[in-house]
């Protein structure tokens, strides 16, 4: 099911999250939806998703992908920095966080789930396919448009 967990003496199953949340970044397991609960924790975010990319040295490093709420008026790269400070003082920098990219939105399914298997297949350079489901297809465009320079 992709689902992590354990089995407690009283014969209990656990349910912790889901393994594919899991990013290996330099031989340590970080949860990439705990860094997205660092992220949402800011004022100036409405929406983010974090996904690990590939990284020649540590294997996959995490990414940041941030919507700002409506009418935040302050650089996006000022946020940006904030961000990643943030993850580092939460975290601390073993997580290697230090890519925190705004966009206007995020692709998602028509039921509303993140695309994040396909930002990441993006980012990394690999070939894709338009998922069936997505809500809208120009927001591909717009997440490639805004990585480009950045990995």
């Amino acid at each position: 099911t992709s689902d992590a967990g354990y089995k407690d003496e009283d014969g209990y199953v656990w349910v912790m999250g889901r393994t594919d949340d899991i990013i290996n970044v330099a031989g340590h397991r970080l949860s990439t939806g705990g860094m997205e609960e660092i992220l949402a924790s800011h004022s100036d975010v409405a929406e983010c998703a974090v996904l690990g990319i590939k990284d020649a040295i540590k294997g996959e490093v995490p990414c940041g992908f941030l919507v700002l709420k409506a009418g935040v008026t302050r650089k996006p790269a000022d946020i940006e920095k904030e961000i990643v400070a943030l993850v580092r003082d939460k975290l601390g920098p073993v997580a290697a966080f230090k890519l925190a990219i705004t966009v206007g939105r995020l692709p998602k399914t028509r039921s509303g789930k993140i695309l994040r298997g396909t930002i990441k297949k993006i980012a990394d350079g690999e070939s894709w396919a338009m998922p069936a489901t997505i809500e809208d297809p120009k927001v591909l465009d717009e997440i490639g448009e805004a990585l480009k320079g950045r990995v």
